[in-house]
Order: C-alpha cells, then structure tokens, then sequence
C-alpha cells in the first residue's frame, strides 16, 4: 500500500495556488521533504494536476475524482487519468466536493486496482467509521464549519479527533487519520499529532502565503519528532 503523506496539500481553485505558482509551491513543498523527510503531498487543481506531477517528486493528489470508464463523460475525471498522469492519487468527498458513500466506494475500489491511494474527507467520527470499513489509504477528518476560519479542529474540537480516531481504528487500524479544518501553525498541527492524528490536511495557510516555504517547513516541523 502507498504511504500516506504526513502533511498534504490542498491547493483548491484559489487564485493565489494557479498555474506557475501551483509548481513553485511544489517545489517548496519537495525541497521541505528533501531537507526534513517528512513526506508531504499536494492537490492542484485538475488543470495543474499533469504540469505539477511530472515536474515534482513528492505525491501528487487529484482533488476529485469519478467513479466512470475513460470515455463519453463530459466533465467527468476517471482514475485512469489521473494514472495515466502519474499522479499519487485522490482527495474524495472534501466539504466542497461531497459525493455518496456508493461513489466513495467505487472510486476507492477502481483506485485499488490502478494502485492509486485514496484520501477521503469525513465530516465527524461516524461518517469517518464509515469511511474507513471501505479501506481506503486514510481518512481526513474535517468538520466542514471548521474549515477556512483559522480556528482549528484541533485546538476548538480535540474530541473530534480523539473519537474519529478511535472509529477508524475499530473497524479498520490499516486506515491512517489525517486531520483538517483550520489548521494554520505549528501549534496547531503539534496539537493534532498530540490527539493522535497521523499527519494534517491543510489548503489556505499554504495555498495563500506571501511564502509557502517557510509556511511549509513551519508546519512539517512538529511531524519530525513523531
């Protein structure tokens, strides 16, 4: 199974995190792993996704992806593109990108057999239980009102962390638990690693800062000692 990255990136559609600067901050997050070795991945969006995984050597995430056959799907985004790409795999079912739990499991089953790794969001511990009895690589626990504020899950909802923690080991202790929502400094993620967090989901810390390298290695700082 692939390994899952201790810091992923999600770069959403923001203006900020477009084009030439969806590989620059590639770049930074790649030279952060390199001096550290704190595995850190990035989602583009769809339209950098191939200029951004054929340049860099850390995983690159889609940010969706479908669970339909390459061919006559307008809009559609199969995984066998994102294969065809050398992309590291998927971020499904985000907030902003919600799809049923029967699509969640056909997409994790077709990425298995292309041997992508899929990383899915649940919004609370019952829903990430649910999640995690369908396999995928990880879980990333995000309470959507969470999401964007700057507060994060892991100071505001510690328990949230603590009971999706303890559902995804009971029905699956292969899963790993990412954790997001508001996660903007090395306190915070130090915090979520505390609770028991195996690594974080981040997008507008990094996505939007005037200097994503020393945003990056501010975060993967406290994944070293764990």
């Amino acid at each position: 199974m692939k390994e899952t990255p201790k810091l992923l990136i999600n770069l959403k559609s923001y203006k900020e995190s477009f084009g030439e600067r969806a590989l620059e901050i590639a770049r930074e997050a790649e030279r952060v792993w390199r001096e550290t070795g704190v595995l850190i991945g990035i989602a583009p969006n769809i339209i950098d996704l191939k200029s951004v995984s054929s340049r860099v050597d850390i995983p690159v995430y889609a940010q969706h992806v479908d669970p339909v056959d390459v061919g006559a799907y307008t809009g559609y985004i199969p995984p066998e593109l994102v294969k065809m790409i050398d992309a590291y795999g998927s971020i499904i079912n985000h907030s902003e990108r919600q799809v049923r739990l029967h699509h969640i499991s056909d997409v994790i089953r077709r990425m298995k057999e292309l041997g992508l790794s899929s990383i899915v969001c649940a919004p609370t511990p019952k829903e990430s239980a649910a999640v995690a009895a369908l396999s995928p690589n990880a879980v990333a626990i995000e309470p959507p009102e969470l999401i964007g504020t700057g507060i994060s899950v892991s100071k505001a909802k510690p328990e949230v962390i603590e009971d999706s923690l303890k559902a995804v080991i009971d029905v699956n202790p292969e899963v790993d638990l990412l954790c997001g929502a508001g996660i903007t400094s090395r306190e915070d993620v130090a915090a979520a690693i505390r609770l028991g967090s195996y690594g974080i989901l981040v997008a507008s810390a990094v996505a939007k800062s005037p200097d994503p390298y020393r945003k990056i290695k501010e975060l993967a700082e406290p994944l070293t000692r764990f």
